[in-house]
Protein backbone atom coordinates (compact mmCIF):
# COMPACT_ATOMS: atom_id res chain seq x y z
CA UNK A 1 0.00 0.00 0.00
CA UNK A 2 3.23 2.57 0.36
CA UNK A 3 3.40 2.59 -3.21
CA UNK A 4 -0.24 3.62 -3.75
CA UNK A 5 0.69 6.74 -1.41
CA UNK A 6 4.19 7.78 -2.00
CA UNK A 7 4.13 9.06 -4.96
CA UNK A 8 4.10 13.01 -4.88
CA UNK A 9 4.58 15.69 -7.81
CA UNK A 10 6.22 19.57 -8.01
CA UNK A 11 5.51 21.11 -11.24
CA UNK A 12 8.06 23.68 -12.82
CA UNK A 13 6.08 26.52 -14.63
CA UNK A 14 8.68 29.86 -15.82
CA UNK A 15 10.91 29.12 -13.29
CA UNK A 16 8.91 28.42 -10.13
CA UNK A 17 7.99 25.22 -8.71
CA UNK A 18 4.57 24.21 -6.86
CA UNK A 19 4.06 23.04 -3.86
CA UNK A 20 4.12 19.33 -3.76
CA UNK A 21 1.26 17.41 -4.06
CA UNK A 22 -0.32 14.05 -3.87
CA UNK A 23 -1.71 12.28 -7.20
CA UNK A 24 -5.19 11.38 -6.52
CA UNK A 25 -5.52 7.37 -8.26
CA UNK A 26 -3.11 4.82 -9.52
CA UNK A 27 0.04 3.29 -8.96
CA UNK A 28 3.44 4.87 -10.37
CA UNK A 29 3.00 3.13 -13.59
CA UNK A 30 -0.07 4.51 -15.10
CA UNK A 31 -0.56 7.67 -12.31
CA UNK A 32 -3.42 10.33 -13.45
CA UNK A 33 -0.53 12.62 -13.74
CA UNK A 34 0.74 11.54 -17.75
CA UNK A 35 -1.60 11.86 -19.73
CA UNK A 36 -2.67 15.66 -18.50
CA UNK A 37 1.23 16.69 -19.44
CA UNK A 38 0.47 15.12 -22.50
CA UNK A 39 -2.69 17.17 -23.17
CA UNK A 40 -1.39 20.38 -22.16
CA UNK A 41 1.81 19.63 -24.24
CA UNK A 42 -0.39 18.68 -27.20
CA UNK A 43 -2.53 21.74 -26.76
CA UNK A 44 0.22 24.08 -26.66
CA UNK A 45 1.82 22.34 -29.52
CA UNK A 46 -1.35 22.97 -31.39
CA UNK A 47 -1.68 26.22 -30.84
CA UNK A 48 1.48 27.14 -31.86
CA UNK A 49 1.04 24.94 -35.17
CA UNK A 50 -2.43 27.14 -35.82
CA UNK A 51 -0.41 30.41 -35.20
CA UNK A 52 2.75 29.27 -37.80
CA UNK A 53 -0.76 28.16 -40.21
CA UNK A 54 -2.01 32.02 -39.69
CA UNK A 55 1.13 33.72 -40.76
CA UNK A 56 1.45 31.40 -43.60
CA UNK A 57 4.61 29.83 -42.04
CA UNK A 58 3.20 26.24 -42.58
CA UNK A 59 0.33 24.44 -45.00
CA UNK A 60 -1.34 21.91 -44.21
CA UNK A 61 -2.69 19.31 -46.82
CA UNK A 62 -6.30 19.88 -48.50
CA UNK A 63 -9.53 18.70 -48.02
CA UNK A 64 -10.69 17.12 -51.23
CA UNK A 65 -11.71 20.16 -53.65
CA UNK A 66 -12.54 22.54 -51.14
CA UNK A 67 -10.45 25.49 -49.39
CA UNK A 68 -10.00 23.53 -45.84
CA UNK A 69 -6.77 22.14 -45.21
CA UNK A 70 -5.75 20.12 -41.78
CA UNK A 71 -2.18 19.80 -40.41
CA UNK A 72 -2.22 17.89 -37.53
CA UNK A 73 -3.69 15.48 -35.65
CA UNK A 74 -3.41 14.17 -32.15
CA UNK A 75 -4.96 10.87 -30.61
CA UNK A 76 -3.86 9.28 -27.65
CA UNK A 77 -0.06 9.79 -27.29
CA UNK A 78 0.48 10.29 -31.40
CA UNK A 79 1.25 13.19 -33.40
CA UNK A 80 0.63 13.38 -37.50
CA UNK A 81 1.59 16.19 -39.02
CA UNK A 82 0.94 17.52 -42.64
CA UNK A 83 2.22 20.21 -45.00
CA UNK A 84 4.79 20.80 -47.53
CA UNK A 85 8.17 18.85 -47.34
CA UNK A 86 11.43 21.67 -46.88
CA UNK A 87 15.01 20.86 -46.35
CA UNK A 88 14.01 23.12 -42.92
CA UNK A 89 11.24 20.75 -42.38
CA UNK A 90 13.82 17.67 -42.80
CA UNK A 91 16.14 18.55 -40.59
CA UNK A 92 14.18 18.10 -37.93
CA UNK A 93 14.31 15.41 -35.73
CA UNK A 94 12.36 12.39 -36.42
CA UNK A 95 11.95 8.86 -35.45
CA UNK A 96 13.01 7.52 -39.12
CA UNK A 97 12.20 3.36 -38.11
CA UNK A 98 8.58 4.20 -37.22
CA UNK A 99 7.86 7.02 -39.73
CA UNK A 100 6.59 6.43 -42.95
CA UNK A 101 5.16 7.89 -45.95
CA UNK A 102 1.72 7.28 -47.87
CA UNK A 103 0.93 9.43 -51.20
CA UNK A 104 -1.56 10.41 -52.45
CA UNK A 105 -2.80 8.84 -56.41
CA UNK A 106 -1.94 12.59 -57.83
CA UNK A 107 2.00 12.65 -57.03
CA UNK A 108 3.95 11.58 -59.45
CA UNK A 109 6.62 9.12 -59.33
CA UNK A 110 9.68 11.63 -59.83
CA UNK A 111 8.04 13.89 -56.96
CA UNK A 112 7.94 10.69 -54.78
CA UNK A 113 11.22 9.73 -55.02
CA UNK A 114 12.69 13.37 -54.46
CA UNK A 115 10.44 13.39 -51.14
CA UNK A 116 11.54 9.66 -49.83
CA UNK A 117 15.37 10.46 -50.42
CA UNK A 118 15.07 14.06 -49.04
CA UNK A 119 13.22 12.38 -46.11
CA UNK A 120 14.79 9.18 -45.73
CA UNK A 121 11.49 7.39 -44.85
CA UNK A 122 10.02 4.22 -46.53
CA UNK A 123 6.88 4.72 -48.38
CA UNK A 124 3.41 2.69 -47.38
CA UNK A 125 2.35 0.82 -50.30
CA UNK A 126 -0.69 -0.41 -48.24
CA UNK A 127 -2.68 1.61 -45.96
CA UNK A 128 -0.52 1.28 -42.46
CA UNK A 129 -2.63 0.51 -38.99
CA UNK A 130 -3.12 2.81 -36.34
CA UNK A 131 -4.60 1.53 -32.91
CA UNK A 132 -5.68 -1.30 -35.18
CA UNK A 133 -7.75 0.17 -37.90
CA UNK A 134 -6.20 1.34 -41.26
CA UNK A 135 -5.42 4.80 -41.59
CA UNK A 136 -6.95 5.18 -44.91
CA UNK A 137 -9.44 3.24 -46.26
CA UNK A 138 -11.27 3.85 -49.73
CA UNK A 139 -12.43 1.66 -52.06
CA UNK A 140 -10.40 -1.41 -50.23
CA UNK A 141 -13.48 -1.60 -47.31
CA UNK A 142 -13.35 -5.75 -47.10
CA UNK A 143 -9.70 -5.71 -47.24
CA UNK A 144 -9.63 -2.86 -44.73
CA UNK A 145 -11.75 -5.16 -42.11
CA UNK A 146 -10.66 -8.72 -42.80
CA UNK A 147 -8.65 -8.96 -39.69
CA UNK A 148 -11.85 -8.65 -37.70
CA UNK A 149 -13.15 -12.09 -39.15
CA UNK A 150 -10.12 -13.72 -38.42
CA UNK A 151 -9.59 -11.99 -34.73
CA UNK A 152 -13.97 -13.64 -34.35
CA UNK A 153 -12.84 -16.81 -35.37
CA UNK A 154 -9.45 -16.74 -33.26
CA UNK A 155 -12.00 -15.74 -30.46
CA UNK A 156 -14.58 -18.55 -30.83
CA UNK A 157 -11.78 -21.34 -31.52
CA UNK A 158 -9.89 -20.58 -28.06
CA UNK A 159 -13.22 -20.79 -26.46
CA UNK A 160 -14.92 -24.33 -26.12
CA UNK A 161 -18.07 -23.03 -26.58
CA UNK A 162 -19.96 -26.43 -26.45
CA UNK A 163 -20.13 -26.85 -22.81
CA UNK A 164 -22.16 -23.12 -22.40
CA UNK A 165 -25.59 -22.83 -21.99
CA UNK A 166 -27.59 -20.52 -24.32
CA UNK A 167 -27.18 -17.94 -21.90
CA UNK A 168 -24.04 -18.22 -21.49
CA UNK A 169 -22.65 -17.86 -24.98
CA UNK A 170 -24.78 -14.79 -25.26
CA UNK A 171 -22.92 -13.45 -22.68
CA UNK A 172 -20.04 -14.42 -24.11
CA UNK A 173 -21.16 -13.10 -27.81
CA UNK A 174 -22.15 -9.40 -26.11
CA UNK A 175 -19.38 -8.96 -23.97
CA UNK A 176 -16.10 -10.59 -26.08
CA UNK A 177 -17.33 -10.91 -29.84
CA UNK A 178 -19.39 -7.32 -29.97
CA UNK A 179 -16.48 -5.33 -27.78
CA UNK A 180 -13.94 -6.23 -31.01
CA UNK A 181 -15.25 -4.37 -34.21
CA UNK A 182 -17.04 -1.56 -31.58
CA UNK A 183 -14.25 0.85 -32.29
CA UNK A 184 -13.93 0.56 -35.83
CA UNK A 185 -17.69 0.74 -36.18
CA UNK A 186 -17.69 3.86 -34.46
CA UNK A 187 -14.73 5.29 -36.62
CA UNK A 188 -15.83 3.58 -40.12
CA UNK A 189 -19.14 3.07 -41.96
CA UNK A 190 -18.90 -0.65 -42.14
CA UNK A 191 -19.91 -2.48 -45.52
CA UNK A 192 -23.28 -4.17 -45.49
CA UNK A 193 -21.67 -7.36 -46.58
CA UNK A 194 -19.11 -7.45 -43.72
CA UNK A 195 -21.90 -6.85 -41.23
CA UNK A 196 -23.58 -10.02 -42.58
CA UNK A 197 -19.70 -11.88 -42.30
CA UNK A 198 -20.10 -11.24 -38.53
Amino acid sequence: MRCVCSVSYSVSLNGSTSEWFSPSRGLRQGDPLSPFLFLICAEGFSILIEEAKRKGLVRGAPIGTARFSINHLFFADDSILFGDVSRKWAEARVNFEKSLIYFGANVNNEVKENIITMLGVRMAHNPEKYLGLPMMVGCKKSWAFANFVDRFRKRIEGWNLRYLSIDGKEVFIKSVLQAIPLYAMQCFLMPKTFCRKL
